[in-house]
């Protein structure tokens, strides 16, 4: 059930009933363990008598003896028991005799499989020869007969009480040859045909939960092999693989695989898959055997469903038979479907055929149901009841859902339902026959983490020896109301109808708050909804509301009203229904208050309509910035010759269209011989960059062409950006002075980075004269430097555009430069600046740059 019941609240009785499953669920699991532990304990305690008994050892030498037995033949000690007591064919030998007469097949199991695994399978030893003579160690046993090994899997698989029992047999006498197989898969086949994996051995478990279901679609051998009725063989992973999805992980791990189909009553009703790590095809009188190895299993597993009962030895309930997988005898009983808990023993349980069925059904139900089962003292009392089969809607306290409670008990998965009404019902229902249907009841239920009270009825019907229980909830409707209604305060939104016929007018409480009227007032007609609309917006809505009760045509309108918090927007959305004869006989819709959106939607187009008006305003400004910069520094077509001197420049600007730098240079012969080198950067773009830009150009050529120093004449650059009117700017500037008689080159640095000399093919910067930034400080000191130029060096005169990128350290960007450098401009000639620019500069120009390359020839020397 989806719920646990609760007292009322005036016997304050409110138990967690949560905690209290969990309880129940950790003291079954330990009853169980001590169980195995008690019934193991006996297996080993029994073994250890039949030693002491044939050989007259003591009871310790014993378990020494049987614990060496399964350490040399790589088994667990309840296995070697087990073989010690005959419940595993073994070949004669006398007490003590070495474990070595056992052959062992390797047992390929899934790795991830949890639990306790073999890594060995046994294979009965060859059979004494007629005078009883074991044959001798290391020789190869004899390969059966195909008589004889369908004979001895005839004879294991008479026993079999369900496919599971089937799929393991079939896998003990296959491992061996001639077939070898390490793996067998047993699917059945659905009334929606699909497959259902009813049996399996060898895979392990986690392969065998993945492969629990195969739907009905392309893809799978097994399936082709129920549709087609025809056996498919599969020997060559890497080819199989493009065409069928592989079981297994990796898929090549079995290398070689068949499906063969298994007919019942002239209808394939299951497939036997058998996986083989064995990469070789397979002969055909493997082939043979297997085909008549999937005809004997069809009659094994028509009689399994024949007799599903408990299995008893000596009128006892015991194991059927050893299981060879996880060191434990096999409990007896009926098995569950495919990807559900194993049952246990319970002599009045439903039969797997019963239990299987009515979990097909439940799978297809819209609401909750489960199968219980009684369990009983042995006096015969019913002391709980066990889940068979589950409904997906069903959920238990614990939040486990579906299949997932089948196996479980229900005072496990419902504590408190012991001695409540619903309890002692069931009970009648189970002694009398006749249906229980309880009144209806509190119930307490846990969803997603949240307890919430319900009222549920339940309803029991008894089925053979077992009880199919459903219940209802009462309280659907009023959730979705609650539902709905959250959905219009959340969405600000609500519903609205109007009969044109009988004038009734009907309204969600939400359209009220909408339109800001009070609830008493009553909705509004047609005509005059939704109220005092703007008059700019009256034509449009009125001409829509018209059409709707016209031709019929649908509204969705946005319209403006004014409220007594303002104005707000509506969104009004509706449409008439028409009688036979096509007349609107009533008109249903809603109504949403989208004020906030249309707000913020009137913001961004604003917003977006100034930053176009901006946009068009700095592409004006740049337009003009760009044809001053041009008019007041103009680039030279070619190379500049002054006295002894090759010069050449590059002016690049940033790949940001809107913007125009403050970027210079000054390149020119003064009177007397001298030349005058100039590079510069003010701060910022566009106008009043150019325009400052302008005013140091032409102030630092003619201070310094009038005889003033060079360091007088960044004083004075200093002072005239300081005491600019309109704007404070700043500036870095290199400014040197060349002399041809001695070759020497004078300079001065205001916070510019320091010029390159390259030389003999190697790149070093001049170490800088003191200087600051232009514009930072009223009284700055600057200092000269002096560099004398050889033939064949080039020096380079820069801005910080070709060295700086955003989030690196100024120190690479200059390594970058003389690196490149060296390389372009070592060998003698003028050298390429576009080459030395395009390995420099990068993808995404952010800044202008400007570069001079002074270079004294080599033929000057």
């Amino acid at each position: 059930m989806t719920s646990e019941p609760v007292k009322d609240e005036e016997s304050g009785v409110a138990p967690d009933v949560v905690a209290l499953a969990k309880v129940v669920a950790a003291l079954r699991a330990e009853n169980e363990r001590l169980h195995h532990q008690a019934s193991t304990t006996a297996v080993l305690e029994r073994a250890k008598g039949l030693l002491m008994a044939r050989s007259g050892c003591s009871a310790a030498e014993a378990h020494e003896e049987l614990t060496r037995r399964a350490r040399a033949g790589s088994r667990t000690l309840t296995e070697e028991c087990w073989i010690a007591l005959g419940d595993i064919p073994q070949a004669a030998h006398p007490p003590f005799l070495p474990a070595q007469s056992v052959t062992h097949v390797p047992d390929v199991s899934d790795q991830d499989s949890p639990g306790p695994s073999r890594s060995t399978r046994h294979v009965p030893a060859p059979a004494a020869g007629r005078a009883g003579q074991v044959p001798e160690s290391g020789t190869e046993p004899r390969t059966p007969s195909p008589t004889a090994l369908l004979g001895n899997l005839s004879s294991a698989l008479t026993g079999a009480t369900c496919p599971q029992d089937v799929a393991e047999q079939l896998l003990d006498h296959l491992a061996g040859p001639p077939v070898r197989a390490d793996a067998v898969l047993l699917f059945s086949r659905t009334v929606h045909d699909a497959l259902e994996l009813a049996g399996h051995a060898g895979i392990g478990a986690a392969v065998a939960a993945q492969w629990r279901s195969v739907p009905p679609v392309g893809g799978i051998a097994a399936l082709d092999t129920v549709r087609r009725g025809e056996a498919v063989w599969l020997e060559d992973p890497e080819q199989d693989a493009q065409r069928y999805h592989l079981i297994g992980q990796p898929p090549q791990k079995w290398r070689t695989r068949a499906w063969l189909p298994v007919t019942t009553g002239g209808r394939v009703t299951a497939a036997l898959g058998v996986l083989r790590t064995v990469d070789a095809p397979f002969g055909e009188d493997v082939r043979e055997l297997l085909q008549s190895v999937a005809r004997l299993c069809a009659g094994s597993l028509r009689a399994g469903d024949a007799h599903p009962g408990p299995l008893r030895l000596n009128g006892r309930p015991g194991p059927s038979r050893w299981s060879g997988r996880s060191g434990t005898p096999k409990a007896s009983g009926w098995c569950a479907p495919a990807g559900q808990p194993a049952q246990p023993d319970c002599p009045g349980g439903p039969e797997a055929g019963t239990a299987a069925l009515v979990q097909a059904v439940f799978d297809v139900l819209p609401g909750p149901a489960i199968l219980l089962t009684p369990l009983r003292s042995p006096a015969g009392d019913v002391e709980d009841f066990r889940i068979d089969a589950a409904a997906p809607q069903s959920v238990d306290v614990a939040g486990r859902r579906g299949r997932r409670l089948v196996g479980l008990r229900v005072l496990e998965c419902y504590p408190t339902v012991a001695g409540a009404d619903v309890w002692r019902g069931y009970l009648r229902t189970l002694t009398t026959g006749t249906p229980y249907e309880g009144e209806p009841f509190t119930y307490e239920e846990v969803v997603a983490g949240l307890r919430q009270r319900s009222v549920y009825s339940v309803r029991a019907v008894k089925l053979g020896d077992a009880l199919v229980v459903t219940w209802t909830g009462h309280d659907d409707a009023a959730r979705q109301q609650a539902l709905l209604a959250d959905l219009q305060r959340l969405g600000n939104l609500g519903w609205t109808d109007w009969n044109l016929v009988t004038g009734a007018i009907t309204w969600s409480p939400q359209v009220h708050a909408i339109l800001d009227r009070e609830p008493g007032s009553g909705p509004l007609p047609l005509d005059a909804f939704p109220g005092d609309v703007l008059p700019e917006d009256a034509p449009d809505f009125t001409r829509a509301l018209q059409k709707l009760l016209g031709p019929g045509t649908p509204v969705d309108h946005l319209v403006r009203i004014t409220t007594r918090g303002g104005v707000r927007h509506l969104r009004v959305v509706a449409e008439a229904v028409p009688d036979a004869h096509g007349t609107p006989v009533e008109v249903h819709g809603f109504v949403q208050d989208v004020t906030a959106q249309r707000t913020a939607e009137l913001a961004l187009t604003e917003s977006r309509q100034a930053v176009l008006a901006q946009r068009n305003v700095l592409q004006a400004e740049r337009t003009v910035a760009a044809r001053l910069q041009h008019a007041l520094l103009p680039l030279p077509g070619q190379s500049l010759n002054l006295g002894d001197l090759r010069v050449d420049v590059a002016y690049l600007p940033s790949h940001d269209d809107l913007n125009v730098g403050g970027d210079w240079y000054s390149a020119l012969e003064m009177p007397g011989g001298g030349i005058l080198f100039a590079v510069g950067d003010v701060a910022g773009h566009g106008i009043d960059a150019v325009a400052t830009m302008a005013q140091l150009r032409f102030t630092a050529k003619g201070m310094v062409v009038t005889g003033s120093s060079l360091t007088g004449a960044l004083h004075r650059l200093n002072t005239l950006l300081l005491h600019t009117r309109d704007h404070h700017a700043t500036a870095t500037l290199v400014l040197g002075r060349y002399d041809p008689a001695d070759r020497c080159l004078t300079w001065v640095q205001a916070g510019h980075p320091p010029p390159l000399l390259v030389r003999h093919g190697k790149a070093e910067f001049l170490s800088p004269p003191e200087g600051i930034l232009l514009g930072a400080t009223l009284r700055p000191f600057f200092g000269e430097a002096v560099c004398r130029i050889a033939p064949g060096d080039h020096l380079l005169l820069y801005t910080d555009g070709l060295v700086e990128r955003p989030g690196e350290h100024l120190d690479e960007g200059l390594d970058r430069l003389a690196r490149a450098a060296e390389t372009e401009l070592s060998a003698d000639g003028p050298g390429s600046l576009d080459t030395l620019l395009s390995r420099l500069l990068p993808d995404e120009q952010r800044d202008d740059v400007c570069l001079l390359d002074i270079h004294l020839p080599a033929s000057s020397a």
